[in-house]
């Protein structure tokens, strides 16, 4: 009696099977090697960049990620709050207007404190320069709990100081600096690396 094909059937049989076993080796290996090519939360917390897409970031709104721990603001501006940034600086009420104590990259200048040809986008660490509180967005104008000559910024609920939409402080509130202006750079028109100044800096 030949069992030639009873041998054969079970080498068949074998071969399929180390090999599917092997497969799914090569993925279980494969998969932690391709997520360590993203930074981690520790790396993240360490300083590692981290990218930003604005793409479906609509004017008027307001997107928040995380670099070092900290939540950096990201504000597609509307024409009139980059015209409020004019406006508020016309009204005397700004402490630094020119950011000239500012922490911020040195390609971040004039009042909209933006890179060049993105003047209406902010990219900022949305933390209080008093005590580190996290200020409120409020784009609205001359609310009642704010006043009439208010055009729009951040408010600390903390301690009450007063921030336009470029983060600028006011005069007369505990907080002593504008708002810090992280490094970044645009990767393209719709992805914003924060944490890198980039070439073109």
């Amino acid at each position: 009696m030949s069992t030639e094909g009873v041998n054969e059937g079970r080498r068949r049989f074998l071969i399929g099977a180390t090999s599917a076993v092997g497969a799914v080796g090569v993925v279980g290996a494969a998969v932690p090697f391709v997520k360590s090519w993203s930074p981690s939360a520790k790396a993240k917390n360490a300083g590692a960049p981290v990218v930003a897409d604005i793409s479906k970031l609509e004017v008027g709104q307001q997107m928040t990620v995380e670099w070092r721990g900290k939540p950096v603001w990201i504000l597609r501006r509307s024409e009139e709050a980059m015209a409020s940034l004019d406006k508020v600086e016309q009204m005397g009420v700004l402490r630094d207007p020119d950011s000239s104590e500012a922490a911020q990259p040195e390609y971040i200048d004039g009042d909209a404190r933006a890179r060049d040809g993105h003047d209406n986008i902010l990219v900022m660490i949305g933390l209080c320069t008093h005590l580190g509180c996290s200020p409120l967005y409020r784009p609205d104008v001359a609310p009642e709990d704010l006043g009439k000559d208010w055009v729009g910024g951040y408010f600390c609920p903390c301690h009450g100081s007063k921030f336009d939409l470029s983060g600028r402080v006011y005069k007369s509130v505990p907080a002593p600096l504008n708002m810090e202006i992280p490094p970044y750079y645009y990767i393209s028109d719709t992805l914003i690396k924060i944490g890198e100044d980039g070439e073109a800096a």
